[in-house]
């Protein structure tokens, strides 16, 4: 089972057709280039996941449940353990300590909000973008 099947699938107990989020896989470091570059235009999320961690999956299910679909912002999800040079580029490229969960907003190629466990879950994404 993949990234996502493992995230949205029978283990989290949600299906695809639950999720409203539209979701960007976040898996390589061009990748960085294009967010920094697109939130010039669109903010950027990235919300940074272990596949392997309870809470990091409740936080994700969490968000799954609440995303306003009509939230203007590209969304990319990054699966820590699979691409851990990619976090670690994150990290590097926008100043900000990495944490699991961890959701960052990036607007005018910038980090402007971010948050980690339950305090992803206290953002008012529509106020933040």
């Amino acid at each position: 089972m993949g990234l996502f099947g493992s995230i949205f699938g029978k283990a989290s107990g949600m299906s695809t057709e639950k999720n409203n989020v539209p979701w960007k896989r976040l898996e390589n470091l061009e990748q960085l280039n294009e967010i920094e570059t697109n939130s010039q235009s669109t903010p950027q999320l990235i919300f940074k996941h272990s596949t392997t961690c309870g809470i990091s999956r409740m936080v994700l299910n969490l968000f799954n449940d609440t995303y306003d679909a009509s939230t203007n912002a590209d969304v990319y999800i990054l699966d820590l353990h699979s691409f851990r040079n990619v976090s670690n580029a994150v990290a590097d490229k926008f100043g900000i300590l990495h944490q699991s969960p961890q959701l960052l907003v990036i607007k005018n190629g910038e980090v402007t909000h971010h948050a980690s466990h339950g305090g992803i879950s206290d953002l008012d994404l529509k106020q933040l973008l």
